[in-house]
Formats: C-alpha cells, structure tokens, sequence
C-alpha cells in the first residue's frame, strides 16, 4: 500500500512569515488576521504566536477542527469560520470573552458537537448557525442576552427554545429552511424585525440602489396623495433610504453596531 494512500487532501502550508503578511488593519483600527481562502487542512499552529490580533477569519477554507489552543486568543473580538468542514467546536471557545461577532455557517456541525460554552460568551451580538447539521440547539442560548442577530437557516430544526425566541436584544432571526410543523410555525413569526433607517445623497447611490429607492418613494408618495393632509409636508428631495450597498466604505457596516 502507498505511503499516506487514504489520507484527505493535502492543504496550504502557512508559516509564520505568511501569517504576518495576511494581518490587516480594520476600520476601527483593530489587527485583522485574514487566512480566508488559503485552502488550509489543518488549523496553523504558527498563529498561536500571533494571539494578540483582534479578528481571526479563517473563513472558506477545508478546516475539520478547531483546537482547544484558540482560547489563546484573549483579545478576539471577531471569529469568523464559516465555509469550511468543521465537525466540532472546543469548549474553550466559550472563554473568548470579548468575541461580539462568531460566525460558523456552513459546516458539519451537528447539535452533539456544538458546545454548550457558547453560552458564556456574554457580550456576543451577531452568531451564525445556519448551513449546519442542527435538529435543536441548547436552550442555554438563552444566556446570550446581548445577542442582536442569529443565523438558524437551513438546519434541521422542528423547534426553537423559548428562552431563544425571546432574548432581549434579538433584533433578526432567520430560520428560514427547517422542517418546522405547520402547526408550529408561529416559532419564527412573532420574532421582532428591526430595519434600520440611513439617510445619503442620490450620488451615493448605485443605479440598483437608486431605482429600488425611487421606486418605493413613488409608492410613499401615492399613497400619500390619497390622504387629505392640510399641514404643509416637509420635503427632503435629495435624501433617500438606501440598504447597505450604498456605503462605499463595507467595513463601516461590519462594525457599526459593535457598540450599541
């Protein structure tokens, strides 16, 4: 039999001369450590020397396994794993305490090996789950009561714990794609929505953009029209409500809610 016949695909090397090179400067300042779609196989224990980075993305990559080691990363405000073959998470991931985003969509993860831990991270806003192998996740997420945002999409989920469903802060919840009953629909319904409102100029805005945001103010103004107003209407004619592509700079959406 040939030496190392049977053995999964032979990734990316990265050494610590690579790493240093891959570590950028985000928007707030912070150091960024950016390994996404470096075809790595094996979590890089040259980075270990590197723990003092604010964000780690070691998105779209082959990983299996993340070690017990990342709990070096004290610091970590932003962990970013998602698009890889992960099967299991540590349990020491839950003593990054300063960690406010986590996203580990699409991977293998199943409800056995998400770790209960997650629920110490106390000041975590964001978390993606979606694109897994979940059929329920521990009610203990409940502890989570900073958390604005969570990502359950197409898991296999047939239910979600009330102490989810009703955190203070959860501002969207998309569970779309689960083999929810019919009759238990309601478990994604009353879950509150909040959209923000921004206010730019038409020259900031992409042609897409532009027309979508005519289009509604057409639709605003009409149904206006069939009110019977006395009171003279203020008037805004070059401020538009635009989603986020209309932001030149992406990394001022990544972070604006980090503080709030």
């Amino acid at each position: 039999m040939a030496k190392g016949k049977g053995k999964g695909p032979k990734g990316k090397k990265i050494t610590l001369k690579t790493a240093k090179n891959s570590i950028r400067i985000s928007f707030d300042g912070g150091r960024r450590l950016d390994l996404s779609k470096m075809g790595i196989t094996t979590f890089p224990k040259c980075i270990l020397k590197l723990a003092d980075v604010d964000e780690l993305d070691l998105s779209r990559n082959m990983l299996k396994k993340i070690p017990n080691s990342i709990e070096k990363f004290q610091k970590l405000r932003w962990l970013d794993l998602h698009s890889n073959q992960l099967e299991e998470l540590p349990k020491t991931v839950g003593t990054l305490q300063n960690l406010f985003y986590l996203n580990i969509c699409n991977n293998k993860l199943t409800s056995k090996t998400l770790p209960e831990e997650l629920n110490l991270l106390k000041n975590l806003r964001i978390l993606n789950l979606g694109l897994n192998c979940l059929d329920s996740i521990p009610s203990t997420l409940g502890a989570l009561k900073e958390l604005k945002e969570l990502g359950l999409f197409d898991n296999l989920l047939t239910t979600i714990p009330n102490s989810v469903k009703t955190l203070p802060r959860l501002q969207k919840l998309n569970a779309e794609r689960n083999p929810f009953p019919e009759s238990k629909k309601e478990y994604i319904d009353p879950i509150k929505r909040v959209e923000s409102l921004y206010l730019v100029q038409e020259k900031d805005l992409c042609c897409s953009c532009l027309k979508t945001c005519q289009e509604e103010r057409d639709k605003l103004n009409k149904f206006k029209n069939t009110m019977s107003c006395p009171s003279k209407k203020l008037s805004f004619p070059l401020l538009l409500t635009p989603n986020s592509t209309a932001m030149d700079n992406q990394e001022q959406w990544r972070l604006k809610d980090e503080y709030l």
